[in-house]
């Protein structure tokens, strides 16, 4: 039998490791997350967990850069669905409120990861957020869709408010409800982007 190649084994053994973290992360916390049973769920030893992620918090980051493009995904498909560019962008930032309603999200990247990691301003996935959405608000300005504005200011601000919005679902007592008013109230905040004809 020939043997896999070496880039094959360390993308296996990377799978492994992210796929028990996430299970561990989203059921009982990164707290709580043992690295020993993470390994012995991957069947690896902690040498490989270390060598791969450097320890549990370069897990948790590569757990979450997972994720974060699931979600990226979803939401693409979301826009994609969308009759216009303005109602795309606006169903997509909905979209995005209310997967902070989904368990796995929310214990995993709106608590524990800025607890761990800290404010996920500065994660890296942030920056490809702000420069996607600079670019939607400016095609959207140039097409006289919605004001004229600075895009990267309002990229920021939006990105911000959505955050915010995940958050605050997230940790409060009672998600749905929180996140039916913060979607009222986001997209009021959007529409008041609109050019009026």
């Amino acid at each position: 039998m020939a043997r896999k190649p070496r880039k094959d084994m360390i993308a296996e053994t990377r799978g492994k490791l992210v796929s028990a973290a996430r299970k561990a992360f989203g059921t009982i916390g990164y707290a709580e997350a043992s690295m020993d049973e993470l390994t012995a769920a991957a069947g690896l030893t902690r040498g490989a967990l270390y060598h791969h992620f450097g320890g549990k918090t370069g897990l948790l980051e590569a757990v979450i850069v997972e994720i974060d493009a699931e979600m990226n995904e979803r939401l693409r498909v979301v826009a994609r669905k969308s009759p216009d560019a303005w109602t795309g962008f606006r169903d997509e930032c909905t979209a995005y409120i209310e997967m902070a309603l989904e368990p796995e999200i929310q214990r995993i990247v709106l608590r524990d990861g800025p607890a761990v990691l800290g404010d996920p301003w500065n994660w890296p996935t942030q920056s490809a957020c702000i420069r996607s959405m600079t670019e939607s608000l400016g095609g959207l300005a140039e097409a006289g869709v919605i004001i004229k504005i600075d895009a990267e200011a309002a990229a920021r601000l939006i990105s911000g408010a959505t955050l915010h919005a995940s958050q605050w679902i997230a940790h409060a007592p009672n998600p749905a409800e929180a996140s039916r008013k913060a979607i009222a109230a986001f997209n009021a905040l959007l529409d008041g982007l609109l050019v009026r004809h």
